[in-house]
């Protein structure tokens, strides 16, 4: 399975310069942005000949669109017959798009040739065996991946100090704050004021381009829909509301069945029409955008108040954290809505867990599916999964100062082919903490100063050039890359 998706990043690597020519930071921004996509997706169940098919018909109509970038010198593909020389030398070529990928990475080569054939002749002939071939051993070398990013390290990459905008539109602590997807933008931000806030941070100056009032409590959480329309978020007034992003205004009031403060909310990754709400009377609850109701079957109860959820890139496997310090997992049918509880972790007994991320992997260092939490012991955790159904192995903690606020952490949205990998936390002392998952030592490789109280969450932009930061003030800080031009 994982080679027929390798086999598709090869071919993008190979039409990559004809994209966005005057662009060069979009090409490349491209390309990993496709390897991110096609490694959590390689391992999930699907036909491998429906795959194989799907990459005939890319290369046809990458083919289509941009011309045969190997061949232009030969004239016409549909009336040419290629030679052994001809091919020889475009499957060199075939290599050097690779060698954008890290060719001393460890991956292992096979030539094959071939006199003559048309286009789909070159596709499901000499190409095809070559990419079939393609083997991925992770070395430490990477030179070439290393090269991707300018052959920084993760401290000069994460060099974070410059404050690009300073937000002060609420009135009391700013509880959460996310980019939209893939969108470097624009910025929401909850306030425990009642209210919402979206931003436009790029071009200057950055502004508020409206607020969403309506909640009769504070907002404790709220998240985008991936096509970034909708807002959904969960309130201390007992509902979760959905906004209409465009209009401003408030498409649906949910109430929670339970009459519990709703702490916690998610789509569904693969269905945004499905959500999830989680409450302070320990309820975990799947519900309907369409219907505002929940699913037969799509609700459980755990331990103590449900406090942060986080799904998997499938959308089949969810965690909630509760205030006893426990993490659960369940796991969820996509089509119907229901839930079944599978695992049970202690992180901290009677401590807080106040935030949750998922990721399938950090970088070419640390590649196994990971979970990062903030628990209230002073420590945000990295965990590893180690089954399908979410059990946990911790791996490693990274030192911040959090014992009674809600804290959130993150990852870094590229994972990229740069030595290292990073997730960043707020904290109670004030601080932005930046730390490198794979170091055993000195793990923290930046530290932002700037808050006048504690840092509650913290969040990238899509292509990692601004941080926004809140705190319990409800001031919200944008943070930009040290140097004109950052070097992704």
């Amino acid at each position: 399975m994982a080679g027929v998706w390798q086999q598709v990043l090869a071919l993008d690597a190979k039409y990559n310069a004809y994209r966005a020519p005057n662009n060069p930071q979009f090409r490349t921004l491209y390309i990993r942005r496709r390897s991110q996509l096609l490694r959590e997706n390689a391992n999930k169940e699907g036909d491998v000949a429906t795959r194989k098919d799907y990459l005939r018909l890319r290369a046809q109509l990458l083919n289509s669109r941009y011309g045969s970038p190997a061949f232009s010198d030969q004239g016409s593909i549909k009336s040419r017959s290629f030679s052994l020389r001809s091919i020889s030398r475009n499957t060199a070529e075939s290599y050097d798009s690779l060698a954008a990928l890290g060719p001393s990475d460890g991956r292992k080569r096979h030539r094959r040739n071939t006199s003559s054939g048309s286009l789909k002749h070159l596709y499901e002939g000499p190409m095809k065996r070559v990419y079939d071939s393609i083997e991925v051993v992770p070395t430490s070398a990477a030179e070439a991946s290393r090269a991707m990013v300018g052959g920084k390290t993760v401290s000069e990459n994460y060099a974070f100090a410059g404050m690009h905008h300073i937000f002060d539109q609420h009135s009391a602590a700013v509880t959460s704050v996310k980019f939209a997807h893939d969108d470097k933008t624009r910025v929401a931000c909850s306030s425990l004021d009642g209210s919402l806030s979206i931003c436009q941070v790029i071009p200057p100056p950055a502004t508020v381009i409206c607020m969403l009032k309506g909640h009769k409590g504070g907002v404790t959480d709220f998240v985008w829909s991936l096509s970034n329309d909708v807002i959904l978020s969960a309130s201390k007034d007992s509902t979760a509301r959905l906004w209409d992003v465009a209009a401003g205004t408030c498409m649906r009031v949910i109430h929670d069945g339970s009459g519990g403060e709703v702490n916690c909310c998610l789509f569904q990754p693969l269905n945004n029409n499905m959500f999830v709400i989680g409450n302070n009377r320990c309820m975990v609850q799947v519900m309907n955008m369409s219907t505002g109701k929940g699913y037969k079957g799509g609700s459980s109860k755990i331990t103590g108040q449900v406090q942060s959820m986080a799904f998997d890139s499938s959308g089949k496997l969810l965690w909630a954290g509760d205030d006893k310090g426990s993490i659960f997992s369940f796991t969820v049918d996509v089509a119907t809505g229901k839930l079944a509880k599978a695992r049970r972790i202690t992180v901290c007994d009677g401590q807080a867990i106040t935030s949750i991320s998922a990721r399938a992997w950090l970088s070419r260092e640390a590649r196994d599916p990971s979970l990062l939490v903030n628990c209230c012991l002073n420590s945000l955790c990295l965990f590893k999964i180690v089954s399908d159904d979410g059990a946990l192995q911790l791996k490693k903690t990274f030192p911040i100062k959090q014992r009674s606020s809600y804290i959130k952490s993150c990852f870094c949205p590229l994972m990229s082919f740069r030595m290292g990998a990073c997730v960043i936390s707020g904290s109670e002392d004030m601080c932005v903490y930046f730390f490198d998952v794979t170091k055993d030592s000195k793990t923290c490789v930046n530290k932002l100063l700037g808050h006048s109280a504690p840092v509650l969450d913290v969040c990238f932009n899509c292509d990692e050039s601004l941080l926004a930061s809140c705190d319990e003030q409800g001031m919200v800080i944008i943070w930009k890359r040290e140097g004109k031009q950052a070097q992704l």
